[in-house]
């Protein structure tokens, strides 16, 4: 439940041995490139292939087929199309995984609400006076933000002295033991809609596995998101036990859970499961906290069993 990897890659700059993992695959490519790989940049003739239409290779055009006046227009669908095959071509697995994150977060910074959710093209393009958003960001060619996002990454690779891994496992599936253990499950509201993170990001994970995207697709959507999965982390009748199962199986590691006021379980539940496999639990409240799309009022929450 890595995520974006901010709280791995803290770690690391503290010089800390981590562990990153992640379900979701292009989350695993962040913590691929930013967490395990300690040395390996993407330099200018990297960048220049991946950037290039080669004469003598066939780009396949699945992203302009399914997603047309989807996301994004039809030159950007067949920009997608030819990076994400020539970032395939790269024979460096931490290069590759740079280029991924790269071309991911292109992506996000592209769209209305960072999210592939809808099928909403047209609140980029109408002429029309607006309350939200950066047109000037949307409508920057893909290159740009690419290219903008390689040199960021470059400057953020180091080595901390320790042997870092990213892994790309169901939480319940992870290998090995650990001092401690950062959770940050999918968030559950009390009231509310239920976010499914794979299908907020689905574009995302389709590129991440470009080549069996197309038996992926649920095509009875009109946004063409992932055939769903089940999630226990979305199950409001089985997440309590889910959380029971997790802190069962790092019981014997410091657990440190992410959380909000408003969820399920509540938070009198989540420290009474914690109490089950932990003499001490602290909890911290960040009173001056907001989200910024939440109509009311969350606290974040942070427990540390030991």
């Amino acid at each position: 439940m890595g995520g974006t990897g901010s709280v791995a890659y803290k770690a690391k700059k503290e010089g800390k041995k981590v562990t990153y993992n992640d379900k979701l695959k292009f989350n695993f490519f962040t913590g691929f490139a930013l967490i395990e790989n300690d040395s390996v940049i993407l330099n200018e003739s990297d960048v220049s292939f991946l950037l290039e239409k080669h004469d003598t290779l066939r780009y396949p055009t699945f992203v302009q087929d399914t997603f047309n006046e989807t996301y994004f227009t039809d030159e950007e669908n067949a920009w997608i199309d030819m990076v994400i095959s020539n970032i395939n071509l790269l024979g460096n697995k931490y290069k590759k995984a740079i280029a991924m994150h790269c071309l991911f977060q292109a992506c996000i910074i592209k769209r209305p609400y960072n999210l592939f959710h809808r099928k909403n093209l047209y609140l980029r393009l109408n002429d029309v006076k607006r309350s939200f958003g950066n047109k000037v960001t949307w409508d920057k060619p893909f290159n740009e933000h690419f290219s903008k996002f390689v040199k960021e990454v470059n400057n953020c690779i180091f080595s901390n002295g320790e042997k870092c891994n990213a892994l790309n496992y169901d939480v319940f599936d992870i290998p090995g033991s650990y001092d401690l253990v950062y959770i940050d499950t999918p968030y559950l509201p009390e009231k509310g809609e239920i976010i499914d993170y794979r299908d907020a990001y689905h574009f995302l994970e389709g590129l991440a596995g470009y080549e069996c995207w197309p038996g992926m697709v649920d095509a009875e959507r009109k946004h063409k998101p992932l055939i769903r999965e089940y999630c226990v982390w979305n199950d409001v009748k089985k997440i309590n036990i889910a959380f029971d199962k997790l802190f069962d199986k790092f019981k014997d590691s410091i657990i440190v859970v992410s959380y909000r006021s408003d969820g399920i379980p509540s938070e009198e539940q989540l420290v009474q499961l914690l109490k089950k496999y932990k003499k001490n639990v602290r909890e911290v409240k960040a009173t001056d906290f907001k989200y910024v799309l939440s109509k009311k009022e969350s606290k974040e929450l942070l427990f540390i069993a030991y």
